[in-house]
């Protein structure tokens, strides 16, 4: 039932379509006030009213029937209580009916997004300070996914530069081939190091890196075998990682795939006039924008990081058409990304206002921040390893005979940094700390999987779920109910303000709802048509739980 159109069908209010007024109606912060509340502020300037009085005017000519059975006025809102045990038969029948597709829409039909996401170093470790762009990225492509559009993952390799040519100048003098298949991007960022190192004692080392690298970019046989090695390395450790924390990408066209796609739009940018030269450099001037100019050329020709960005976003529109062009970096960038939208839009792409920054907070461990320069980095892997360990301790110490306690370990650690890295509003910084994420008794990924289990041994324990009338209903039941309606709607919102924070605190206040329910209301030995509707209730907490969870990329254990 799709109660706030069919609220929207019975009022009429002069100079609103029926689409506006479903448009305004909202859920009230206070669910004793009631279910869905319409504010009337809206309407008092048509209608020449105090808002109190258009509610109560409203209220009158609005008949209560099978699905709405009380309307009240409130401060100016108009307040509808819903029939609930009518809501909640149909919560309950959709959830039944729709499973692993309960909350899914096809809002998006015909709508390509592309998403860029993660964009990793080659040849650079995989730390914690990547931690947020990949989750964050994954969970929007998976939410716009969910929702009916094409989301299309780009993984923008760092993969063009003069750190190439520094590493291979390090990789000739101190490396080896069987050292670095062995050791991996650990192995190639200890020459990177090393190379830093030495090169403050001999800085003519910086030419040397400066002509391998322009060696890569002519194609020349041997820089460019040793890069592609230097790829092919780093691929294989990052897949590691992709493949515990559930990421996957439709594309990896980085930096050097631009190499030829950026003369066009130098060209384009001189042909509109938008070129001028500033200290050897082609700028496009940005000053009546109160922005900095954005470099296009350096004085030596070198293209930027801008230069790349505006081939990228123009080879996106015309491969994939997109409805929106999303950049999940974080927040330091904000003004490149201004200058590039900005640049986009005065070159007449009138897609420009569809590019947006998903800018996002920083991710810190609790002892400090990192240099790949100088070496002080932490893994990725190896959070993601000690999570893991840890889960593993604390599931044995909880319950040493459990079956499957690495698998489970696994799932639960793996979890607990992902749900930990979404747990804010994406713009906060973050410091990340094992004992906050892996608590299982607080707001946590571990707490909501915790849930799931318990959800799963109850319906084990119960049985097959037999026919039932819905009962009279407690606070909790109607609550815990009330909060799975919620969920499609909740969807919208956390895509509409691509916050994916939405959904873990959703998630968590679910499983608190079902805790609470599972205290304070026995399941087990109550006569049938009880026993069945509490474990419907159980069924759909796990399913409204259980993808939540999937949506964040985090699995579901079968008992913990």
């Amino acid at each position: 039932m799709d109660y706030k159109k069919h609220i929207a069908s019975k009022l009429k209010v002069e100079g609103f379509t029926a689409e506006e007024i479903e448009s305004f109606i909202a859920l009230p912060p206070n669910s004793d006030l009631g279910d869905y509340a319409l504010p009337c502020f809206r309407f008092a300037k048509t209608m020449r009213k105090s808002p109190v009085a258009i509610a109560e005017e409203l209220k009158a000519s609005f008949p209560v029937d099978e699905y709405i059975e009380d309307v009240n006025v409130a401060a100016g809102y108009l307040n509808f209580r819903v029939n609930r045990k009518g809501f909640v038969a149909g919560v309950l029948r959709e959830v039944a009916e729709k499973r692993e597709k309960y909350g899914a829409s096809s809002e998006g039909e015909g709508k390509t997004v592309c998403i860029d996401y993660s964009s990793i170093n080659i040849a650079k470790p995989f730390h914690i300070g990547h931690l947020s762009t990949t989750v964050l990225g994954a969970a929007l492509y998976r939410l716009y996914n969910f929702l009916g559009y094409k989301a299309v993952g780009i993984n923008h390799l760092g993969d063009y530069g003069t750190q190439f040519g520094k590493l291979i100048v390090a990789y000739r003098a101190w490396g080896d081939r069987a050292a670095v298949e062995a050791g991996g991007v650990r192995e190639l960022m200890r020459l990177y190091v090393k190379y830093h190192d030495e090169a403050e004692l001999h800085p003519e080392m910086d030419d040397e890196a400066r002509a391998q690298f322009k060696k890569i970019e002519e194609g020349d046989g041997e820089a460019t075998e040793l890069f592609n090695f230097f790829k092919e390395i780093t691929m294989k450790d990052v897949g590691r990682i992709y493949d515990k924390l559930n990421v996957t990408f439709d594309s990896y066209a980085g930096e050097s795939f631009y190499n030829d796609k950026m003369d066009p739009i130098v060209n384009e940018l001189r042909e509109k006039g938008l070129l001028t030269t500033s200290e050897g450099a082609e700028i496009v001037d940005l000053s009546d924008y109160d922005m900095p100019p954005c470099i296009i050329l350096r004085s030596d020709g070198a293209s930027l990081y801008a230069t790349r960005d505006l081939a990228a976003a123009t080879y996106r529109k015309n491969t994939y058409n997109f409805h929106k062009n999303l950049y999940v970096v974080a927040y330091q960038q904000n003004l490149h990304f201004r200058q590039i939208f900005k640049v986009l839009e005065l070159m007449g792409k009138d897609w420009a206002k569809d590019c947006v920054h998903v800018a996002y907070g920083m991710v810190s461990m609790e002892d400090g921040a990192m240099s790949t320069r100088k070496g002080k980095v932490v893994f990725l892997e190896d959070v993601i390893t000690r999570c893991v360990e840890k889960s593993l301790e604390i599931i044995t110490e909880k319950n040493p005979d459990l079956p499957d306690k690495e698998k489970i370990a696994e799932q639960v650690g793996t979890g607990a940094v992902i749900f930990g890295a979404l747990s804010s509003n994406k713009i906060k910084d973050m410091v990340f700390s094992y004992d906050k994420v892996l608590n299982f008794d607080g707001e946590t990924g571990p707490y909501v999987q915790y849930t799931c289990a318990r959800c799963k041994s109850v319906l084990n324990k119960g049985g097959d779920i037999g026919e039932y009338a819905v009962p009279e209903l407690s606070q909790q039941e109607y609550d815990l109910v009330a909060h799975i309606g919620k969920f499609p709607e909740l969807l919208s919102s956390a895509l509409e303000k691509l916050e994916p924070s939405f959904v873990t605190r959703y998630a968590v206040d679910l499983a608190q709802l079902y805790n609470k329910f599972y205290f304070d209301c026995k399941i087990l030995g109550e006569e049938d048509n009880v026993k069945n509707f509490r474990l419907a209730l159980t069924d759909a907490t796990l399913v409204t739980l259980s993808n939540s969870l999937a949506l964040l990329g985090i699995s579901v254990p079968e008992r913990m």
